[in-house]
C-alpha cells in the first residue's frame, strides 16, 4: 500500500508504470493504492500504483491455485492459472507442474500422461515464482491437491476410485485428489447432481 507522494524507489531499480511520476531520479506514487512490480524479462521491473478496485491478486509461494492443463510432455505439464484461492485472475499466468512435483511418494514411477491431460482442471500449490519466462512452479504432491475435473479422450465423465480416476468406458487412469466431490449434470434436467 502506498499513499500519494510516497517515494517508491530509484529509477536505477525500476521503470515507471501507471499511477507514478518521476522526480530527481526517484519514482513517486501519484495516488493512494497498491504498489505492483512487474518483471519484463531481463529489463528493469515496471513499478505501478493502482487503486484497490484495480489491484490484481498475484499467485505467491504457498498459494493454492486452480489451473487448466494446456499441454503435457514426459517431463512436465503446462497450465494456465485461473484462480488464486477462490479469486479469479484478470490476467493469464502460466505454470509448470514438473514430473517430480506430481506426487509425494514414488516420484520415479510418475508418468505425466497418466497424471494429467490437456483440459483437466487441477488444484495445485505454488512452490516457486519460476524462471525468466514467468512460469510459476507448482506441485500436486499433497492429499488435497490434484485433478478435480477430467474427461477421458472419448469424453466420458470421471469415476473416483481412491486416488485414481477411472473412466468407465476405457478404464483410462488419472491421478486425483484423495477426497473428491463431483457434480455431474443429469441427462434431462438443468443443474448438476453432486455425488
Amino acid at each position: 500500500m502506498s499513499t500519494k507522494c510516497d517515494r517508491l524507489c530509484s529509477t536505477d531499480d525500476c521503470m515507471p508504470g501507471t499511477g507514478v511520476y518521476l522526480r530527481h531520479g526517484y519514482i513517486y506514487s501519484s495516488l493512494a493504492g497498491y504498489v505492483l512490480r512487474k518483471n519484463e524479462g531481463e529489463e528493469l521491473p515496471v513499478i505501478s500504483v493502482v487503486r484497490e478496485t484495480e489491484a490484481q491478486l498475484l499467485p505467491d509461494v504457498g498459494a493454492i491455485v486452480t489451473c487448466k492443463v494446456t499441454s503435457i510432455n514426459p517431463r512436465f505439464a503446462k497450465v494456465h492459472i485461473l484462480y488464486v484461492g477462490s479469486t479469479p485472475l484478470k490476467d493469464r499466468f502460466r505454470g509448470t507442474i514438473r514430473k517430480e512435483d506430481v506426487r509425494a511418494t514414488e516420484k520415479d514411477r510418475v508418468e505425466t500422461y497418466k497424471s494429467f491431460r490437456p483440459g483437466d482442471i487441477v488444484l495445485a500449490k505454488v512452490i516457486s515464482l519460476g524462471d525468466v519466462q514467468s512460469n510459476y512452479l507448482l506441485t500436486t504432491a499433497e492429499n488435497e491437491l490434484g485433478v478435480v475435473v477430467a474427461h477421458s479422450e472419448a469424453g466420458a465423465q470421471v469415476v473416483s476410485v481412491s486416488s485414481i480416476f477411472l473412466f468407465p468406458s476405457s478404464q483410462e487412469p488419472r491421478w486425483c485428489l484423495s477426497v473428491v466431490y463431483f457434480c455431474f449434470p443429469p441427462l434431462r434436467s438443468p443443474g448438476g447432481v453432486c455425488q
